[in-house]
């Protein structure tokens, strides 16, 4: 028997959106690799998904070891799933390495794509998604963060990054500075009770979340280098 690797898309969120094809996926392997086991066993047990034999944990500070473990269950012949907290594996989350050593050892790697707060928000967000960069988190402090920014200030595709609420008024602040005034939005809690999109300027959106702290994920969307979307001296709304 041959070993094969599953990457399962989890919600972000609600955790309605879970696919029926993820749910049977969960149901038939022999290893469950999750960013959290804890997360994941909610998720399990939502859906009385009874848990695989072997369950352990992949996160950015024990990922070399996980894949070593992930191989030799491979080789064994083994069914392994992975997943992160919420979305696809990969995206901002431990994945690539898991990917990069099956399909070196010539084993299959399967996709069950499911939601992704990249995607989510880029739809609500009123902004080109034709060209877009993922770019992740971007650094937590104001110098290191400008640094970050600058070379993107000449990109024309649309910017997507996920963001602390405690720093979202630090990024959108910065962003400002070095990008200029641009469209943008901030969606927080995508797909979940109290999920919300703010859209506007970069410089209203500062302005407003300067001094207020959102509760839970936050996902920015800028504008591209488009005259479009890029307001000029005086512009107003």
């Amino acid at each position: 028997m041959t070993g094969r690797l599953i990457l399962i898309g989890t919600p972000i969120g609600n955790l309605g959106d879970l696919s029926p094809r993820a749910q049977d996926a969960l149901g038939s392997l022999d290893a469950l690799v999750c960013e959290d086991t804890r997360r994941t066993r909610t998720i399990l047990e939502r859906f009385g998904i009874v848990r695989p034999r072997i369950v352990f944990s992949c996160h950015e500070h024990n990922e070399e070891r996980s894949v070593a473990r992930m191989e030799r269950l491979l080789d064994e012949g083994l069914t392994v799933g992975l997943v992160s907290d919420a979305g696809m594996p990969g995206i901002s989350d431990p994945g690539y390495l898991a990917v990069r050593m099956a399909t070196g050892r010539g084993y299959p790697v399967e996709v069950i794509p499911g939601p992704c707060a990249v995607i989510a928000a880029l739809s609500v967000s009123g902004l080109p998604m034709s060209s877009f960069s993922f770019l992740g988190f971007a650094p937590r402090k104001t110098a290191r963060r400008r640094r970050f920014l600058e070379p993107l200030a000449g990109l024309e595709s649309t910017l997507v990054l996920f963001e602390s609420p405690r720093r979202l008024g630090a990024l959108l602040a910065d962003a400002l500075v070095v990008l200029g005034d641009r469209r943008a939005s901030v969606s927080i809690e995508l797909t979940k009770m109290f999920e919300g999109t703010e859209r506007g300027w970069l410089a209203d959106l500062a302005d407003h979340f300067a001094g207020t702290v959102p509760k839970g994920e936050v996902t920015v969307v800028i504008a591209g280098n488009n005259a479009k979307f890029i307001r000029s001296e005086g512009q107003k709304g």
